[in-house]
């Protein structure tokens, strides 16, 4: 069965991907790497986990994607090395806002030293990489999951940093069992709608309840594109069956919607879902988009400037090659609208807690 290895523990994708592991069988034995400053939020989330699974064991191990040799103890190196069978690499900064040195030292050079890690492992049977689909930046039309395309310009230095990290991963492809995971925005689960974090799709749904007390709400401008967002649990149930999938080895996947819906209609769920009411006239989005420069009104509302770029881009994600392999496992996207009510019911629980709200800049 072998030990699976994961970056980017306790956040939500990797602690639901390590339940998936553990409920599906695929693994009853994990090992965490985890930055000394989340070791006690790690512990209590690793808690958490093993009284669903009383027969399987995590292990949390100290360390840094930044370092050589990820800043393991070299008793544990010499220890886990030979077992690790699966690697799934997941730490990185996801905020569209961030800064480019911070983004490059996580994103770029972080994955740099995993690769070189990932090298080192004798029996390793896959490592899982996870991208984004926003490595297309600004490239619009139809985009390939056979592609890696450096676009004119990205949209922000998130969008850069992964490009640069994926291209870094591209190259190990034929040199270890690689799956490349680009997923869509992730959003909360498709049935509970729980989340951890109220950003992405979350951003409007913290504009409307801002906004709600006036007469009506405007559309953003008259977009005509679609929105790529996934629900949690389809990311997690996929990743999971991929990994085992030799099909996949040496292959860039595409967990995107192969349905998504247009912006216009997202946005008209929303509002009716949280207001009662459906939006009435529209907003210029040049006119927004001057107005989020203003750093108190962006936080008034509870959204990032660089959100409003992913509401007039003309892009879809091609996903037949995940789609091949996913039809086999019988897992499908839900669908984004028809989960819009149980996305609302838990974001109106959970609004007023400032831990799911995150810092706007």
């Amino acid at each position: 069965m072998g030990i699976h290895f994961f970056t980017g523990f306790p956040g939500f994708i990797t602690s639901q991907l390590i339940r998936s592991v553990f409920e599906k069988k695929v693994s009853d034995s994990v090992i965490v790497l985890v930055l000394p400053t989340e070791i006690e939020k790690a512990q209590k989330e690793m808690e958490e986990i093993l009284t669903h699974y009383p027969g399987c064991t995590m292990e949390l191990v100290k360390g840094d994607i930044t370092l050589p040799n990820l800043d393991l103890d070299h008793d544990i190196l010499k220890r886990i090395v030979p077992e690790i069978s699966v690697f799934w690499h997941l730490a990185a900064i996801y905020d569209l806002a961030v800064p480019r040195e911070v983004a490059w030292k996580v994103n770029v050079h972080g994955t740099s030293m995993v690769n070189d890690f990932v090298v080192s492992l004798p029996n390793l049977n896959r490592y899982m990489y996870f991208s984004t689909a926003y490595v297309a930046g600004t490239r619009e039309g139809v985009l390939l999951e056979t592609e890696l395309v450096r676009p004119p310009q990205f949209k922000n230095y998130y969008e850069e940093t992964k490009f640069e990290a994926e291209l870094l991963v591209e190259d190990l492809k034929g040199k270890v069992p690689t799956t490349i995971i680009r997923p869509g925005i992730v959003r909360g689960h498709s049935v509970t709608g729980e989340t951890i974090k109220f950003d992405g799709p979350y951003f409007f749904l913290n504009m409307i309840d801002r906004l709600k007390s006036l007469p009506f709400i405007p559309y953003l401008g008259h977009s005509t594109s679609t929105i790529n967002v996934v629900p949690v649990d389809y990311i997690v149930d996929a990743a999971t069956f991929i990994c085992t999938e030799e099909s996949a080895i040496n292959k860039t996947l595409h967990l995107t919607d192969p349905q998504p819906h247009p912006v216009q209609e997202v946005f008209r769920t929303m509002v009716k879902e949280m207001t009662g009411k459906y939006p009435r006239g529209r907003f210029p989005i040049e006119i927004a988009r001057s107005m989020m420069k203003i750093k108190n009104l962006r936080k008034m509302l509870g959204v990032e400037i660089e959100t409003l770029d992913y509401l007039t881009w003309n892009a879809t994600f091609d996903s037949r090659q995940a789609q091949e392999i996913l039809i086999k496992g019988n897992i499908t996207c839900p669908d984004f609208i028809a989960s819009i009510p149980s996305m609302v019911k838990f974001y109106n629980e959970n609004k007023g807690n400032k831990l799911y709200q995150i810092e706007i800049k």
